[in-house]
């Protein structure tokens, strides 16, 4: 008798990178700002601008680098999420330098400066802090040590813009510390930090969360003594809008919180008490911040607050932005006026951040309002998808957090900008001016690639078994 014995292992299947995919879409990129940018120049001066040379290689050095340490630190991450990103901020580098030609903002300033140059610093600082992230944070369970250091960090972070000396006003909005000549918004940097803690805490906390005393009117209401953690944010969402007149922070920083607190337990009743104190605090804080009743005025009727308003005040300021936005959108159209022949810089020293959107509807139309649109939705996809496919509860709250925020952003932004609600005075991710705001959602990109890389990496072939041995008997 002899004894013939087959061993079989089964190993990992390896699963496509995908980075060449990302390369080719990070060639798009590069090349439609480049094309915007010869179209602006060409509406303006009829001639090929100087800096376009310079322009594409600095954007396309960008990308380069960010490819090449995707490819070798994250190599199984989401295959969209660089090139979207890159897209977004290189048509936002376009837009600023075209507001810079414009002859009515050189001559509102005495010693103009343009912006451009140093939205294309603030990038390149971005790009590197998303590299250092995906270098330096080879797993995002690591943040998850950081629960409760990121809830304090985060609450310094919010706190600075009142520290005499440090925070600074401007029109109405305490939301912006100055250090020399540098102005910087924290509260870009602490809706990341919010959303370590928010993931942390929920992860420990979801069960307790999720569990129902009564029923009402068809919603499973929590028990008292779990509305604390509910109740304790809405607090300090409010008391930063009264003391920092910021609606957006605000409304941010609570909403990301009802996102996430719905997704770890699949309770209905925290969508809808959210909602419910959110805009009964919103109500309340409104009756007595002048800054929050202007923009509300603005907002219900623009061109009869301009009338009523009194001259040289913050309404008349926000009233007077309002109606040249809605004429910046009405004169856009369906195909818009074309990039460089728009009259958008008759907003005002807001052109280029808040209202760089109306830019975006007047030059390009309904139809580039929704590609602009299109590419912030697919960014909000990818990081859904992210958070779904997320192997650990920590990664699936902190994904579709940092998600929600984005998407948060987007909405009070756009929504503002034309009309569907009041103006809360952030700034469009990637597109406005603003460093804070850019090297932020670098960082906040950077996660999202992190934690897909871990979601999509093949999982370790495992070691041999005894039932991987099969043994066959041959008789002669």
């Amino acid at each position: 008798m002899s004894v013939v014995t087959n061993t079989t292992t089964i190993g990992a299947i390896e699963l496509p990178s995908r980075r060449n995919t990302e390369l080719l879409l990070l060639g798009f990129a590069v090349v439609i700002p480049v094309f915007a940018y010869l179209n602006v120049g060409l509406a303006i001066d009829g001639k090929v601008p100087p800096g376009m040379l310079g322009y594409g290689l600095g954007l396309g050095l960008l990308a380069g680098v960010a490819h090449l340490v995707v490819r070798k630190f994250a190599k199984y991450a989401d295959p969209l999420l660089l090139p979207l990103a890159t897209l977004l901020n290189g048509l936002g580098l376009v837009l600023i330098w075209r507001l810079d030609q414009s002859p009515r903002i050189i001559a509102r300033y005495k010693t103009f400066s343009p912006d451009a140059p140093n939205q294309l610093m603030y990038s390149a600082i971005g790009v590197a802090l998303f590299l250092l992230v995906l270098m330096f944070l080879k797993d995002h369970r690591v943040l998850q040590r950081f629960t409760y250091i990121s809830m304090m960090v985060a609450i310094v972070l919010l706190l600075l813009p009142l520290v005499p000396g440090l925070g600074a006003d401007v029109f109405g909005a305490k939301i912006w510390i100055r250090i020399g000549p540098f102005s910087i918004q924290p509260g870009e940097f602490a809706k990341i930090v919010i959303a370590v803690f928010f993931s942390g805490y929920l992860m420990v906390k979801r069960d307790a969360l999720a569990l129902a005393s009564r029923r009402f009117l068809g919603l499973y209401l929590p028990r008292g003594r779990d509305l604390g953690p509910i109740l304790t944010i809405w607090a300090v969402s409010l008391l930063i809008l009264v003391f920092e007149n910021d609606l957006g922070t605000s409304l941010l920083f609570f909403g990301m919180f009802v996102i996430m607190l719905y997704v770890a337990t699949e309770r209905t009743s925290w969508i809808v008490m959210g909602l419910l104190m959110a805009v009964g605090g919103a109500v309340v804080v409104g009756s007595f911040a002048t800054h929050v009743q202007s923009r509300v005025a603005a907002w219900l009727d623009p061109f009869e607050c301009l009338k009523t308003a009194p001259e040289r005040s913050n309404m008349a300021a926000a009233c007077d932005q309002m109606t040249q936005v809605l004429m910046s959108f009405g004169s856009g159209g369906v195909l818009g006026t074309g990039l460089g022949q728009g009259n958008s810089d008759l907003i005002g020293f807001a052109a280029n951040s808040d209202f760089i959107f109306a830019t975006v509807g007047e030059e390009l139309g309904l139809t580039g309002v929704m590609a602009f649109l299109l590419m912030y939705g697919l960014i909000i996809e990818r990081g859904i998808r992210t958070s779904l496919a997320a192997r650990d509860p920590f990664g699936k709250l902190l994904a579709m957090g940092l998600s929600g925020a984005f998407a948060l952003q987007i909405f009070v932004v756009a929504g503002g900008v034309m009309g569907l609600i009041p103006l809360t005075g952030m700034t469009m991710p990637f597109l406005a001016y603003g460093g804070s705001s850019v090297i932020a959602n670098w960082a906040l990109i950077a996660i999202l690639i992190r934690i897909s890389d871990t979601a999509r990496r093949p999982a370790p072939a495992p070691a041999p078994s005894p039932d991987a041995e099969m043994t066959q008997v041959v008789r002669p």
